[in-house]
């Protein structure tokens, strides 16, 4: 049977001492974004538009301190707040097809558990790039929802 780009995934979950509103926020706030989404402390994030609404776009540069740069944008294809937020996405250097992602925002005692499924990678070597990006990225949300 052939792999479709539907069958290639990753789904992650996290759980953070914060709200899901709190949580929700530091996905769709340009400032809360700023804070954490890059998978180093050596990396800078510049939210160049962030338009969260369904059919919005967003564009967001992320700055090594070397001076390269990796910029993704995409489109929101749901919206939900503070439950559920949806996204194409898509590297502005890469001649690829869009990726989804889509998260899940679930209150649980210890505070919001949220689950990051990226759907329709071209290939199992895109989807493990991703991975460790988002792994180390999701890495810097917590001490960035205590500040």
């Amino acid at each position: 049977m052939d792999t479709t780009t539907q069958d290639i995934a990753l789904e992650i979950r996290r759980t953070y001492a914060a709200t899901p509103t709190r949580v929700f926020e530091a996905w769709t706030k340009a400032e809360g974004l700023s804070a954490w989404f890059a998978p180093t402390a050596e990396m800078s994030t510049i939210v160049h538009e962030l338009d969260v609404r369904i059919g919005g776009a967003y564009r967001i540069e992320m700055r090594h301190i070397s001076g390269k740069q990796h910029i993704v944008r995409g489109t929101y294809t749901e919206v939900e707040s503070p439950t559920r937020l949806s996204f194409t996405w898509s590297w502005e250097d890469k001649q690829e097809e869009e990726s989804l992602v889509a998260l899940e925002f679930r209150a649980v005692a210890d505070g919001t558990e949220v689950v990051l499924r990226h759907t329709r990678f071209l290939s199992a070597e895109s989807r493990a790039g991703h991975n460790q990006g988002w792994e180390a990225c999701l890495a810097r949300l917590a001490p960035a929802l205590t500040t």
